[in-house]
This record gives structure tokens, sequence and C-alpha cells, in this order.
């Protein structure tokens, strides 16, 4: 995934930039970046690796190096980034945020056009964030290039350019993620979670809507392209990856996950001794399922934080199997002897809590059930890159499925396991609860889960468990 971060000030906005870039380390684990522009105009930039520390422990030391009125950073899982560029329209940085499924495509076309060559790369692949510079730079100015990239782009990029001392901020197309601005006397920020704004005294101002490019200096935000029509911000958002104090489209996360466990609560009455929620995700599910049906909200597991990350992160699935295992502790006398609920985010891949489940039943746990904060996943996510899965079947809907189609599996199939409560969908689920070793499991149904949110079906992206996408065309341009 990623996050960025970004100040225009009339003061010296370094430690604002540090610590509201680090306020985004949980969307990533692999690479940070912060570049500022100097009192000369000269842009200082560096990126640390931060797979083994965090952001916060490897720029401690480089903050002196950095002096200046504005700066963009972010956290990657991914590239190294920002970036810096000369071109003809300049020197300037560059941070990027999404999905570019066409990248080949687009890297062929600009060495057709003559750019000359690509330097950055990551794990042996083009740095998108270096592809989508080029692009921008194919256009006679940075509002015109970044209109461009984002139109030919096939996925989606959120963008922020250091240039002198302005920033250039782009929503992607759709709205998938957040952008929004903060401000406080003499500064603008520019963020994707709002939890990044109280503790350095900024205060919400707007979001940009889809596709909105603004030019930001430290006294003015000027709005270069309008908001497109068409919103798909992404539901995930509000049901794992966006921090819990965060708001998106106004409505806060946490608010939303009580809403929807207590909305799983509503439908059904359990025999259980207590509701659980795994760590961390699925904690505020979980207390909404409880203060609903008032089975007492107990930790049955907790999680060491001072050094394990989020376990979706590590592409090797045996890390990210060790991951998972090592940061959560069982708490022993909550487990022995019980009949257990518990409430997570999602069902991925389906390995992390099948060990989970082996684990409770070894603590003397009596019944194990399983209820998911959302419908099952049954397609990757084709605009977000908030999880490393490579091919469907790493999904464990898509293997029950397959599994319950056989030899006559075909893609055209699987939209008949969609349907809540369905035949098929019972089956489906029956086969994933099998898998997992658990007393029960239930998943909670996509109207359900929207009506939590609170926006309407069309303006939220369902991509990964219904198939449903909006192409761009005649309504967005």
């Amino acid at each position: 995934m990623g996050g960025f971060f970004g100040v225009a000030a009339n003061f010296d906005c370094v430690m604002d930039l540090f610590y509201g870039i680090d306020y985004h380390s949980h969307l990533g684990t692999r690479r940070g970046g912060m570049a500022v522009n100097d009192a000369n105009g000269r842009i200082v930039r560096i990126i640390h690796d931060i797979t083994n520390a965090q952001f916060r422990s490897k720029f401690d030391d480089d903050l002196n190096r950095f002096c200046g009125n504005t700066g963009i950073g972010v956290i990657s899982d991914y590239e190294d980034q920002p970036l810096l560029v000369t071109s003809k329209l300049g020197r300037f940085a560059i941070a990027t945020v999404g999905k570019i499924n066409n990248m080949d495509e687009l890297f062929h076309k600009l060495l057709d056009n003559r750019c000359a060559h690509f330097a950055e790369s990551c794990e042996d692949e083009l740095n998108p964030t270096e592809l989508v510079a080029a692009l921008i730079s194919q256009r006679d100015s940075f509002l015109e290039g970044i209109k461009f990239a984002q139109e030919v782009i096939d996925g989606s990029c959120s963008i922020l350019i250091l240039h002198g001392n302005t920033i250039y901020a782009a929503r992607d197309y759709f709205g998938r993620i957040p952008v929004v601005i903060g401000e406080k006397e003499g500064a603008f920020a520019v963020s994707m979670e709002t939890t990044a704004f109280p503790n350095l005294d900024y205060s919400f101002k707007r979001e940009l809507g889809p596709g909105e490019i603004v030019l930001i200096n430290s006294g003015t935000i000027e709005t270069l392209r309008k908001p497109l029509p068409r919103m798909q911000i992404c539901a995930f958002l509000w049901v794992y990856y966006g921090y819990p104090s965060s708001s998106y489209e106004g409505i806060n996360a946490e608010m939303v996950r009580y809403a929807n466990g207590a909305s799983m609560a509503a439908k059904e009455k359990m025999d259980v001794d207590t509701i659980c929620g795994i760590p961390d995700s699925g904690i505020a599910h979980a207390i909404g399922y409880s203060n609903y049906c008032k089975i007492p909200y107990q930790r049955s597991f907790v999680k060491y934080t001072p050094t394990w990350p989020r376990s979706f992160m590590p592409q090797n699935q045996q890390v990210r199997n060790l991951v998972a295992k090592m940061k959560l502790i069982p708490v022993e006398e909550q487990i022995r002897g019980k009949k257990l609920l518990f409430c997570d985010d999602s069902i991925v891949r389906g390995t992390q809590f099948r060990d989970t489940a082996a684990r409770l039943y070894e603590c003397g746990a009596k019944e194990v059930h399983m209820r998911s904060a959302c419908p099952p996943l049954v397609y990757g996510c084709k605009f977000l890159n908030f999880s490393r899965s490579r091919a469907a079947l790493d999904l464990a809907a898509r293997r029950a499925i397959q599994e319950l189609e056989g030899e006559g599996f075909s893609e055209d199939k699987v939209k008949d396991y969609l349907v809540y409560g369905s035949e098929k969908y019972n089956a489906m689920v029956e086969v994933i609860r099998r898998n997992l070793n658990l007393t029960s499991l239930k998943f909670q149904s996509l109207d359900d889960l929207i009506a939590a949110i609170g926006l309407p079906k069309e303006q939220v992206c369902t991509y990964c468990w219904d198939g449903c996408e909006y192409c761009k065309g005649e309504e967005n341009k």
C-alpha cells in the first residue's frame, strides 16, 4: 500500500513533515523517504529501508540535514521514493500511492516516444513512481502531465510533487484512496490520513475529490482541476487498513467498525462465553458485536506491538505466517474451557487463522467461531497494493470454489457463489469453515457492510467481493 504527507509553510516544516509521514507507518513497512526544498532552492532527499526498523528510528539522525519550508514524504511497502527528477518541467520530487496494471505497455510507449532510459528499479522491476514521473514529463506543464498520467494509467495513482516552494497534490482518478488538506496558521498539509493532523495542530480543511488536482503553497490552495463526477473509494479503508481515528468522506473508521460488528450480531443469537477480536483490525468489529449482544468482550490474544509489523506486508508466505504467529500471544486463562467467537476484518488466504485456530484448541478452547467483517474475497484487488497476493487462488474463497467445481471450474461460474445465503454461497463458506477447522463461520453481507459505511454503493469500490468496477469513460472526461 503506502501513504504520503506534505507540508507547505512559512516556517521550517521539517518536524511537521517528519511526524506527519510517521503517522502513515501502518500503511507500509518497506521504504520511507523525505524530500525538502531548502532556502537555496535545492531539494534534499533521503530514503531508508524500514523493513526491520520503524520510520522514526531511521530518520532521527537525519533531521539536521533537512531545512526548508516545503516538503513531501512517503511510507511505502514497495518502491524507493520520493524520487528526484530533472526534466523539461524543471527539477522536482515525486511520491505516488496506487497500482499500475499496464506498466509494461506504458513503458514501451515511452521508449517508442524516445524517453531515453529508466534508472530506478524495485525487486528487478521498473519503479512505478519513475514511470509516473516520465508520463508527467511528456506534457508541457505539471497540470497537463498529471492529467495525462492519470488518464492512461490502468489502476490508480495519487500523486504529490514538490517543485520549489509549491506542492502539486492529485487524488487518483476515481478517488479510491483519500487525499485530505489540513490547515494551521502559516501552513497547509496534505495527507492520506486525517489522523496525522490533530497532534500537529492542523485542523481538517477539506478532502480532494476524485481526480482533483490542487497547487499548494504556504498561503493558498489553488484548484487546477475540479473533482470528477465518479467516486469509487475503497471500502477496505473502513474494514481494515484505514487508521481507527481517521475519517474518510467524513465517516470515521472506528465508528463504522462498531456499527459493522453490531450488524453482524443482530443477525444471530450465539451461545458463547466471550467475544474476541483479532488484533488490531478485528478489535473494533468485535467490540461492536459485543456491545450489541451483551456478551463480554475479552482479549484472548494480545498483540506484541513493539517490534512486529502488520502481517499482510511481507511477500513471502512463510514470513507472513511467522509474523502472524509471533505478534499474537494467547492469554490461556481467557481461552481454556471457553466457547469463543472471534471477529476479524477479513479472511484473505486463510492460512493465518487456520494456525490461530489450532493454537486456540491447543490452549483448551471448547469452540472457536469466526465472523468476518466483510464478504468473502473472491477477486484480487486491481487498484491498490494493500495485499501482496499474486494470484486469485491465493484467496481462500477462490480455492473453495475450485474445490467445489472440480475439473469443471471456469471463471464464469464464480458469480454463482456471490449471492449471499444462496446454496452455492453456503457451500463455499462451509468449505472454508472446514479448511480452517472452525466450529462455525459467517461472513458479513455486502449490503450490511455498505449500510455500516453509510455511503451509496455506487460511490464505494466493492470489486474484491463482487467484481463490480467502473471504467474510465465519458462521465469522467
